[in-house]
């Protein structure tokens, strides 16, 4: 099965940059790349997305906690159905990425960050995100494009 092999794809890749930036690059410090179309940054995450419960650790790995366990669920359910393509492609982007940052949260207390992207809206471009947060709106996105098929 090819799925199993893309969620395990989206979490070695995710983990390896984010050791990579975790131990190359300096807190804060901009590195541009691609034209200036992409800046690496490395920054410590102590919340969910937006900073949402940063002040609150405990709850935020409960919460995560119960995510992680409800979507790896519907995966495995999923893979047992025949068909839907997209929907299976979509829950193993969001298994991968949302593994990779669930591990981070539960050894370091934090999810490595490491690129924003210069394009689009201001207030976009102001938002530090690692390979498994892209996974994870992505994989969101094609499951429920995917559920109808």
């Amino acid at each position: 099965m090819i799925y199993p092999i893309l969620t395990a794809g989206v979490f070695v890749l995710d983990s390896a940059v984010k050791h990579f930036a975790d131990k190359r690059l300096a807190e804060h410090a901009k590195h541009p790349r691609f034209f200036g179309l992409l800046t690496l940054e490395k920054y410590y995450n102590q919340g969910a997305a937006f900073g949402f419960l940063s002040g609150h650790p405990a709850a935020l790995r409960g919460l995560q906690t119960v995510l992680f366990a409800s979507v790896g669920t519907a995966y495995a359910l999923l893979l047992r159905l025949p068909g839907k393509p997209l929907a299976k492609t979509g829950m193993a982007l969001l298994t991968g990425g949302g593994a990779s940052n669930f591990l981070d949260r539960c050894i370091r207390g934090y999810v490595v960050d490491y690129f924003h992207l210069n394009i689009g809206p201001k207030r976009f471009r102001r938002i530090i995100y690692n390979i498994s947060d892209i996974c994870i709106f992505l994989g969101a996105v094609l499951t429920v494009f995917g559920a109808d098929e």
